[in-house]
């Protein structure tokens, strides 16, 4: 009996219609992909971020009433299992540092052939993180910047660096849980450690750090 794969839902946010309607028609082939619907500006894509439930937020990083950044935050308290993904045609330092602050899971470009933005998608819903090398080395390069002279507030434990470590695999948190045979609720406590010492709020921003720090190794 063959596996029903599994339908991931996606929540389209930006202000451009033609934009839109290309993410429709690129998406529309997938059928593994479900769009569940399209927001126009920041607040719109929370409203329905917290209504729709998604699996995936394709966000705009320039919105109107509510920008992306703004909105990423949001709808990580809001529905904190929508992974977001912001696509945008800036790729500075500070963009991108931003975003991985707010909390969005990846950050591409807007300029992405259809076909490699499927194929993000796909690896991004399964690993949960999703930021190409050349911008890793853009954010780093920031984060350096930013560590300067500030030490972790407390050494991490060997085993919040082997939970940084998987998380930087893109495995869930049930994953780890199955390899450090321990359930759930403990890996999510190592997690809420690891954050607090290494002065983060968003897994995105804990493995980065971890690899700016040289805890973890960024070889995937």
């Amino acid at each position: 009996m063959a596996v029903k794969k599994k339908i991931v839902k996606v929540l389209v946010a930006d202000d451009q219609t033609l934009f839109r309607e290309g993410i429709k028609d690129i998406l529309s082939g997938e059928r593994w992909i479900q769009l569940v619907g399209e927001a126009a500006d920041g607040e719109e894509a929370v409203a329905l971020a917290r209504k729709l439930r998604p699996d995936v937020v394709l966000m705009d990083i320039k919105l109107p009433k509510l920008d992306g950044i703004s909105a990423t935050r949001l709808i990580k308290k809001a529905a904190p299992a929508a992974n977001v993904l912001m696509l945008s045609s800036f790729e500075d330092e500070a963009h991108v540092m931003e975003a991985v602050k707010a909390g969005a899971n990846g950050y591409l470009s807007k300029m992405l052939p259809a076909a490699e933005l499927v194929n993000s998608i796909r690896t991004f819903t399964s690993e949960g993180l999703m930021i190409p090398h050349q911008l890793m080395g853009k954010l780093l390069h920031g984060l350096r910047k930013m560590d300067e002279n500030l030490p972790i507030r407390s050494e991490l434990t060997k085993t919040e660096i082997r939970v940084l470590s998987h998380l930087g695999n893109g495995l869930s948190n049930k994953e780890i849980a199955l390899e450090l045979k321990c359930s759930v609720k403990t890996i999510k406590n190592h997690l809420n450690s690891a954050f607090h010492k290494l002065g983060v709020t968003s897994r995105t921003e804990a493995v980065v750090k971890a690899i700016n720090l040289d805890i973890i190794s960024p070889d995937r």
